[in-house]
Formats: C-alpha cells, sequence, structure tokens
C-alpha cells in the first residue's frame, strides 16, 4: 500500500508539470501534445482508483472525466485558445487539491496471538 501512495504522488507531480508545461509554453507544445495528454489521462486514472479505495467516489468521477478528456487516443482538447487554458488550469489546480484532499489509509496488520514480536509489519 506504500508503494501505490507514492505512485500516487508522483502521478500527481506529473500531471502538475505537464499542465503547467501546457500553459507555459501554449502553441509551442503542439508536438508534445499527445505525451502531455497520455501523462494526464494515466495520473488521472491512478487518482481514480486513489479515490474509489479511499471511497471518495465525487472525486473519482471528476477525474474520470478528466482521463477522457485527455485521452490520447481521443484528444478533445487541442493546447490552443482560451477554453484550452482554462481546462487545463482548472486540472492543474484539481491535481494539486487532489493530493490533499485524496489521502490513502494505511492498513495496519492484526496482531497475532502466537507472534513473538508485537508490531511487526505483515507480508
Amino acid at each position: 500500500m506504500q508503494g501505490f501512495r507514492v505512485l500516487a504522488t508522483i502521478s500527481k507531480l506529473a500531471a502538475i508539470a505537464a499542465t503547467f508545461l501546457a500553459l507555459a509554453f501554449g502553441m509551442s507544445v503542439q508536438e508534445y501534445q499527445v505525451l502531455i495528454a497520455f501523462t494526464v489521462c494515466v495520473s488521472a486514472l491512478v487518482v481514480v482508483h486513489q479515490a474509489l479505495s479511499s471511497a471518495r467516489y465525487s472525486w473519482a468521477v471528476v477525474f474520470f472525466l478528466i482521463a477522457v478528456i485527455f485521452n490520447p487516443a481521443a484528444l478533445f482538447l487541442t493546447f490552443s485558445g482560451a477554453g484550452s487554458l482554462l481546462v487545463i488550469s482548472a486540472t492543474a489546480a484539481l491535481f494539486a487539491v487532489s493530493s490533499a484532499a485524496i489521502r490513502t489509509r494505511t492498513l495496519f496488520s492484526i496482531p497475532s496471538i502466537t507472534d513473538r514480536t508485537p508490531g511487526s509489519e505483515s507480508l
């Protein structure tokens, strides 16, 4: 579970960086549009999994919609125009807020009555 928490944090930071690159360079990132969209889409799907495991279903719906919008196979969003800049800005803000709002719970092992070292972690 600890590994997934690290993966979720790295995915969120990568999505925030990708959206900031899209915002900063605007039209000059057209050739990297698919890579940026792929990064944001995969990161959104990681957050969907994290939100579902934390029982935050409204966040899961929001990030599923982000994954659909930034799907590189059927790109609905081009990185040009004021509307797309607004969507990209909102996406970056949602990823930033989600890193504080969605936390996965750490599952501790149940102590065994036959274990000589209580408090040890399970496999």
